[in-house]
């Protein structure tokens, strides 16, 4: 967020809090299971990781609302100028991540190059970009009713789609939903996520139309908390609004259920309703009662969204492929010889996984002391 008067400190706190979860359900030690609620749902059905990525949309979102005043007026050769240019960076920064480190060793013992045809176009940064696109998009040219009605009918006909075009009888099926059918014609299976049961992309194309919604509906909110401001009243209507859209996807989820693999229209208004009530939270928490505890720590990785996660993504990749004598990878040694040797079990394995965030903390408090901000 810009230092202005207006500027919302809570905002930039929910962004680190969001960037740390991240990495945490991102590097789960080995050697024991990661406690389930840590872990992303196997299909359908809700776990606190799977409020993470939307979250960060929804992040985005309100920091548009303030960032994007000056680029909306500006024209629109320097708004499109602005926009693709962030969009492309955002996008292959994403794609390269997911191609790194680029060699492998091949059958002869000597290094050769990842195929293109090996690698994953989808992703998280690359949904990121996308979202960020058609969100500025819709910004730059609707107004606040606009928006909602674009926001209401991206999920009402991404419904719809899944139920015309998937297999008749398994529409919501991982192998044979829409979104699985669009990723392998467009993209086909050699460019698709392979950790899953079956080559399946939880960050598919079709799917990342309804997650623009969360970066709409961040925007609206972060355009409400700038004309609310901090008030008693504003916080309890963002909790009242909450409150609705949250009963809202429950009901919804009777029909459609909520998935966030499958990134269905319920999970969207289900994530944005928790968002809202976590916001107000922390708006009264920071902004009216001035509360500071773990202020400074999470605004530290909200500083630099962006380069943490991307950097915290590059050097699991790079420890998760340095040998050692044991057989286990470096990430492997360090978990399973020290951390479940202190702690065993599941909690071993998340100590892991925090120790790694603060890890990653350590890199945006340097940045923070030298007053380095790096945007995109």
């Amino acid at each position: 967020m810009n230092q202005k008067r207006n500027r919302f400190l809570s905002l930039d706190v929910f962004r680190g809090m969001t960037i740390c979860l991240m990495i945490v359900v991102n590097s789960p030690g080995t050697g024991a299971e990661l406690y389930p609620y840590l872990v992303h749902a196997d299909w359908f059905g809700f776990t606190l990781a799977d409020l993470v990525f939307p979250t960060f949309l929804f992040v985005m979102g309100t920091a548009m609302s303030f960032s994007m005043i000056k680029l909306k007026n500006a024209g629109p050769e320097v708004f499109w100028t602005k926009v693709v240019k962030r969009t492309f960076i955002i996008f292959v920064l994403g794609f390269l991540m997911y191609w790194y480190p680029f060699f492998r060793t091949g059958t002869d013992g000597t290094l050769e190059l990842i195929p293109f045809s090996e690698t994953r176009i989808m992703g998280v940064l690359q949904r990121i970009a996308l979202c960020y696109f058609i969100s500025a998009v819709i910004y730059y040219y609707l107004k606040k009713q606009g928006i909602l009605i674009a926001g209401a009918l991206i999920l009402l006909v991404y419904w719809a789609i899944l139920y015309v075009f998937g297999v008749p009888g398994g529409e919501l099926d991982m192998a044979t939903n829409a979104g699985t059918k669009l990723d392998f014609l467009i993209l086909g299976e050699g460019h698709i996520y392979k950790g899953d049961k079956i080559p399946f992309d939880p960050e598919g194309i079709l799917s990342t139309l309804p997650a623009v919604v969360n970066v709409l509906s961040g925007i609206l909110a972060g355009q409400y908390i700038q004309k609310a401001g901090k008030s008693f009243e504003g916080i309890a209507k963002l909790c009242m609004a909450g409150f609705l859209l949250a009963a809202v996807a429950l009901w919804w989820d009777l029909i459609f259920p909520i998935g966030k693999k499958l990134w269905t229209s319920s999970f969207v208004l289900y994530t944005v309703g928790i968002d809202l009530l976590i916001i107000a939270v922390l708006i009264y928490a920071i902004e009216l009662k001035k509360r500071r505890f773990s202020v400074d720590f999470f605004n530290i990785v909200g500083k630099n969204p962006l380069f943490i996660y991307l950097f915290s993504e590059i050097l699991f990749i790079t420890l998760r492929r340095i040998p050692t004598r044991s057989g286990l990878d470096a990430f492997e040694w360090v978990s399973e010889n020290i951390f479940q040797t202190i702690f065993p079990g599941s909690f071993g394995s998340f100590a892991t996984a925090v120790a790694f965030t603060l890890l990653c903390w350590s890199v945006g408090w340097w940045l923070d002391r030298r007053r380095i901000y790096i945007k995109i």
